[in-house]
């Protein structure tokens, strides 16, 4: 093409389109189960079938290698393998042990399925959506029919407390039952805000008996009464570094640690609560520092686990046997019953 002085123009530059994380996720939630699932496609065949550049395909595998559990170590990520134009992806053995899901994990799994299914190159097919569709079936739940999400159970009237106190600046009563030390009490709040978060409704507040800013759950509150004292909230109020988080509890020096002994059947632990240390054993179980926040929370996890868990070191002589003194009250408390 000539411009009117006979000279050519310059072509204006195509658009360049700046690929965000967001793509580079969507598009790994599709290419990488594909890829897994195939004997080493060609790079041209990947690229063809999700509408990908080759430097995409290339930079998003050099991504991959990084994706695996703690605590990160060559056998637990996954492997990339690339030779001549043929690409394979085999994922660590850790990824082959099965998950113990509650029924609302395996829920939200299924929904989330039910979406990954309509992104682009997805495949209907293939192992992951027959994985899908055999969680599905063991939950009996069709995952095109809509889904029906309950933010835990609460008092009638209780949110409605709760919003009011934090839109009015007035001081709350509440009736509060705190699990990790199995008590309940009357706490006066000042109430920052209501919010949910991971299936659960959260009131974030100043709590006097505590002295500082803390959540609380709102399916742990027996009732509410709305006082006439009026408070005014604090700039930095709900300014934290997880403002709408839900960690509830940052152990400190002074909370006391305990190390137990896993079973591989409770690896499960390490993805439920916080730990500070893992170490793998060579039976395939773990070992874990944790802090406690209160002896009733370590006795019902322990009872939880069985024989499954061992206290081999505790901060707190008391800890030791936390759960064999928590087995022999629900054994004299059964007797008494029966």
């Amino acid at each position: 093409m000539s411009d009117p002085a006979g000279g050519a123009a310059a072509e204006a530059p195509a658009p360049v389109h700046r690929t965000t994380a967001s793509d580079r996720f969507l598009r790994l939630l599709t290419v990488v189960p594909w890829i897994a699932g195939q004997d080493g496609p060609r790079i041209a065949e990947v690229c063809e079938r999700f509408g990908m550049s080759r430097k995409q395909l290339l930079d998003d595998l050099q991504v991959i290698p990084l994706v695996g559990l703690p605590p990160y170590t060559p056998d637990t990520l996954i492997d990339v393998t690339i030779e001549g134009d043929r690409v394979w992806l085999r994922f660590a053995d850790v990824f082959a042990r099965p998950l113990r899901l509650t029924p609302e994990q395996g829920l939200a799994l299924v929904a989330a399925g039910a979406a990954w299914r309509d992104l682009p190159g997805a495949d209907a097919a293939g192992p992951l959506a027959t994985a899908l569709d055999k969680v599905a079936a063991v939950l009996d739940v069709d995952p095109d029919e809509a889904v029906s999400v309950a933010l835990g159970n609460t008092p009638p009237g209780l949110l409605d407390t709760l919003r009011t106190a934090v839109s009015e600046r007035r001081r709350a009563r509440i009736d509060y039952y705190a699990y990790g030390r199995d008590q309940r009490s009357l706490r006066d709040v000042d109430a920052y805000g209501v919010f949910a978060e991971e299936g659960a409704w959260y009131l974030r507040a100043f709590c006097h008996q505590a002295g500082g800013e803390r959540l609380f759950r709102v399916d742990r509150i027996y009732g509410a009464d709305l006082l006439d004292a009026t408070f005014v909230p604090p700039a930095t109020a709900g300014t934290g570094t997880r403002p709408h988080g839900t960690e509830v509890f940052t152990p400190g020096p002074e909370v006391p640690r305990v190390t137990l002994e896993l079973a591989p059947a409770a690896r499960w632990v390490v993805e439920t609560y916080p730990v500070e240390q893992v170490e793998e054993r060579e039976d395939g179980g773990l070992r874990v520092r944790l802090a406690v926040s209160a002896k009733p929370w370590l006795e019902r996890l322990l009872v939880r686990l069985g024989p499954d868990a061992r206290v081999v070191d505790a901060d707190d002589e008391g800890l030791r046997h936390a759960g064999a003194d928590a087995a022999r009250r629900l054994l004299a408390r059964y007797r008494e019953q029966h």
